[in-house]
């Protein structure tokens, strides 16, 4: 071990030709002037930049919501308009004889590389319908013919704001305006299931934060295509909740009961993990017994009741989501007792079904307590229905004309792209709701819609440029991403110090010891991180230079960009002068590097076999390399290819060739084997890095100029099961290994200390015939099957291990029928290897596969999945920033417009004929 880790270190000297740049470095060192940069300094700049950035956003926003209002109040409706509109699924789509299909046409689309590289119009906007909403109802043409007064705003909005995305207006009746204008492609049986008013933006901005509580009737007379309508309604439901709003669900028969038990008696958030498990338990609902809606309702009270109590869920709008076929009990006692006379909870009821014996009873509840009553009676209907709820929990912000702007929580949207590589776009909304201003329809409140644009998260991340701070843990992209706690992925901040001083809009910074898995899992870094943080104002949450603002310059590379900056073709560049003089800088040092590699390949005598490339980079994206190999000798052939993204630097990723070195000790080599395929007699491939820093360096944000990572590959050839390297010091994850060679495996583990990871943002698979009642708190937010599995969230935990230093060598024996087989590990000095020797005249391999297999498998399986999420986990409520308004009340407020033509109040003859027909049922 103590010969080959010198001649190890010689050739890692010699062939990065590290101490030569320490040299460069070191002599130009009284040259240079040396700032700490000031964390707190750095996030409040950055803060600036991202409030003023998103200032711009909300602005485009507020003209929309001005020139809407302004339309609207100019408009008088016509119940016989004929309007002429570009359908965004039908244009430029011609019928059989070649003419242009009805609201279609010819509508010309280019593809924009701003908008990802789809077809759009920039010219004008397009309209979406629903394919369940009739495209020619007077109130679409009456919408659409208002909002045409947006195109100019649109084009004016973009062109003031050139980094401006999508910009949309969201009608309540159900159309989607879109700038600019699309090509919607339907799914493959032909239809649009996309409506504007199930996402997100639409539902926090068209309402203040609400609890609700769906009771479902689950009695006999409930059977058959009435369940279904009644699921079907509260799947609707569901999906117009948001982040910040709570549920819960209760089924009624002949008892109470709740449909995910682990929930009774609470309110959870109804985040999208949440309402996708519910929708899971909902489909599993039975029809039995007789209906006793009384006891539901009393229990409906007491959970919205308590939660206002102890200061839990929205504190704002609370209210009953009532589905029934019919209600024949005497109710009104319920009432008196927890709602009248405030009437705090709104209860809203769905009458399911044709029949109509019970429809003033139903009607009755809803009037009665500010809500809204409407009639299912097919699956068509649910939509609409349960959209009108949404318009009276508006009316109170309506009336009061109270324009909150809105941002949602980061997500992940796939409607408008076509391909997975776009989909994979983290992106937040900022909307405003868009009331009507005119005086006769004030009391009733009328929201017209919803105005927004999105902003991708990368546009943040242009302008804290990742040179200057380090790389925390990342969010996972993934299908159906809609939003992740930082608890979730700082774990290590148990005691939520940190997320509590963010949640707050506090302004500080605290250290963190943080464990972080890189090389997609493989290996484990212990860190250090210092967290800095404040709030950005008004708002709930950088590459060289920057081509996306002016429409010339898109087409224009980094590289091509920064050359016409620096000779002087494009000064109006907005470039980070910054980050291109500490690139020329880097660039100028280690110019020598070149000419000495140079000389090292030349002469081909001295040469050592098996080098391949040399190569270095620095902070600031800078990467110089050469090629001792020809491609025809190197193992590596794709390291440091164009197709080798992971390896290269990009503006949101560091090399984990980089990130390692970089927390390893200075001026010492690392060495580490990649992730490929090194089995049976393919040689190892192994590369090695040393870390240069300056002596005032103290933390990675201040060594901006001197950091670098010098290293080079070679290939180190070994005879199977005689001799061979593995990687100590940072971490691994040893599984990996032992499914090469399970003998060596059961020795080393015993060298290496566990060291347990958690990811809360896994996918997990799940055989689909084990999903049922029997599971219930697994989550289905993404269902993607391939052979029987379903991919869901799952928390996971997983196991990687760390060398014990202080074990400088250690040996053992494993018996192995007839002979035994001997081991022996010794650390190689300088490095962060092992060396391992293993005795090849006796193959006990079957045997231990037969043996231990099982044993490996549990102890080192790289992701041991839990079967559930916690039930803990779902209905905690940690500590949260609520928005800042809640309009839950106003005087003005016409409550008898319930969704019946009168306001009704039951009589005695209709409570004997409700009970004497139930007791004729039973």
């Amino acid at each position: 071990a103590v010969s080959f880790g010198k001649e190890i270190t010689a050739l890692s000297a010699r062939y990065s030709g590290a101490k030569l740049l320490q040299k460069k470095y070191k002599d130009i060192e009284g040259t240079v002037k040396i700032e700490e940069v000031n964390g707190d300094e750095l996030v409040k700049r950055f803060a600036e930049e991202m409030e003023e950035m998103l200032g711009r956003k909300m602005k485009a926003v507020k003209r929309l919501a001005e020139a809407a209002e302004d339309a609207d109040l100019d408009h008088e409706y016509n119940e016989t308009l004929e309007f002429d509109y570009y359908n965004s699924m039908l244009i430029n789509t011609v019928d059989e004889d070649g003419n242009a299909v009805p609201l279609g046409g010819e509508f010309p689309l280019e593809e924009n590389e701003h908008f990802n590289k789809l077809p759009v119009s920039i010219q004008q906007s397009n309209i979406q319908v629903p394919t369940n909403v009739y495209n020619r109802d007077p109130d679409i043409l009456n919408g659409v013919y208002m909002s045409e007064a947006l195109n100019d705003v649109f084009a004016d909005n973009f062109q003031a704001d050139p980094t401006l995305t999508w910009q949309y207006f969201g009608s309540s009746t159900g159309f989607f305006r879109l700038y600019p204008g699309i090509q919607w492609t339907p799914d493959e049986n032909g239809v649009v299931t996309f409506d504007c008013r199930n996402r997100n933006w639409y539902i926090q901005a068209a309402t203040s934060p609400k609890d609700v509580v769906i009771v479902v009737d689950v009695s006999g007379s409930m059977k058959g295509l009435r369940l279904t309508i009644a699921k079907h309604t509260i799947n609707t439901i569901l999906d117009t909740l948001g982040e910040n709003d709570f549920v819960n669900i209760i089924a009624y028969s002949d008892y109470v009961r709740y449909v995910e038990p682990c929930f009774q008696g609470t309110l959870v958030q109804a985040d999208l993990d949440n309402r996708e498990h519910f929708k899971l338990l909902v489909e599993q609902l039975h029809v039995k017994g007789e209906g006793k809606v009384k006891k539901a309702m009393k229990e409906s009270f007491r959970i919205l009741n308590e939660a206002t109590a102890l200061g839990q869920g929205s504190l704002c709008n609370q209210a009953i989501m009532l589905i029934t076929d019919g209600a024949m009990e005497d109710f009104q006692d319920v009432f008196q007792e927890f709602n009248w006379p405030e009437r705090r909870v709104r209860v809203f009821t769905y009458l399911i079904g044709r029949e109509m014996t019970f429809a003033e009873n139903v009607k009755w509840i809803a009037c009665n307590n500010k809500g809204y009553y409407t009639h299912v009676s097919t699956l068509a209907d649910v939509q609409e229905n349960v959209m009108e709820y949404l318009h009276v929990l508006s009316r109170p912000m309506v009336i009061n004309h109270d324009h909150d702007i809105i941002w949602t929580e980061a997500y992940m949207d796939s409607v408008l792209f076509n391909t997975q590589a776009q989909s994979l776009l983290l992106m937040t909304s900022v909307a405003m709701p868009v009331f009507s201003k005119k005086r006769e329809t004030l009391s009733h409140g009328i929201l017209l819609g919803v105005v927004g644009t999105d902003v991708a998260l990368r546009e943040l991340m242009r302008l804290a440029t990742r040179y200057k701070y380090k790389e925390g843990k990342k969010l996972k992209p993934k299908p159906n991403y809609n939003s992740v706690d930082l608890s979730e992925v700082e774990w290590e901040d148990s005691e939520e110090k940190l997320r509590t001083a963010m949640v707050k809009g506090e302004t500080g910074n605290l250290s963190l010891d943080v464990k972080t898995s890189v090389d997609k899992g493989r290996r484990v870094m212990f860190l250090k991180n210092d967290y800095y943080y404040t709030v950005i104002n008004e708002t709930p949450f950088r590459t060289y230079c920057e081509t996306d603002i002016d429409p010339a310059h898109r087409k224009l590379s980094q590289l091509q960009a920064v050359e016409r900056y620096l000779t002087g073709k494009e000064p109006d560049l907005e470039c980070d002068m910054q980050l291109l003089q500490q690139t020329l800088f880097d660039a100028v040092v280690t110019a020598p590097m070149e000419a000495y590699w140079n000389a090292l390949m030349l002469n081909v005598s001295s040469m050592d076999e098996g080098i391949e490339t040399a190569f270095l980079g620095t902070r600031s994206g800078l990467i110089r390399f050469l090629r001792y190999a020809g491609i025809e000798k190197r193992i590596g052939k794709s390291f440091l290819t164009s197709t080798d993204k992971e390896n290269m630097f990009t503006l949101d990723h560091f090399p984990v060739w980089y990130r390692r070195a970089a927390e390893y000790p200075a001026g010492k080599f690392l060495y580490y084997m990649p992730r490929q395929d090194t089995r049976g007699r393919r040689p190892y491939l192994y590369l090695v890095y040393t870390h240069l820093q300056n002596k005032t360096n103290k933390q990675i944000l201040r060594n901006t100029i001197y950091d670098g990572v010098f290293s080079f590959s070679f290939a180190m050839f070994t005879q199977p099961n005689m001799c061979g390297s593995l990687e100590g010091g940072q971490g691994i994850n040893v599984g990996r290994y032992c499914q090469k060679s399970n003998t060596v495996c059961l020795f080393v583990c015993s060298c290496f200390l566990r060291v347990s990871l958690f990811d809360y943002q896994a996918m997990c698979k799940m055989n689909s015939h084990s999903v049922s009642s029997a599971r219930p708190l697994l989550s289905v937010s993404s269902v993607h099957k391939k052979k029987g599995d379903i991919l869901q969230p799952c928390d996971t935990e997983y196991p990687s291990f760390v060398y014990e230093p202080s074990v400088k060598e250690t040996n053992s024996i494993i018996k192995c029928g007839r002979c035994q087989k001997m081991f022996v590990v010794q650390q190689i000095p300088e490095s962060n290897l092992l060396m391992l020797v293993v005795q090849a005249d006796c193959d006990c391999s079957k045997q231990v596969q037969e043996n231990h297999t099982m044993l490996l498998l549990l102890l080192l399986d790289p992701a041991v999945h839990n079967s559930s999420v916690k039930c803990d986990r779902m209905k905690s409520q940690k500590v949260r920033r609520r928005p800042e308004s809640c309009h839950s009340y106003h005087a003005q407020e016409n409550a008898a417009d319930c969704g019946g033509a009168s306001f009704i109040s039951p009589s005695t003859s209709v409570f004997f004929m409700c009970l004497l027909f139930a007791a004729v049922v039973s």
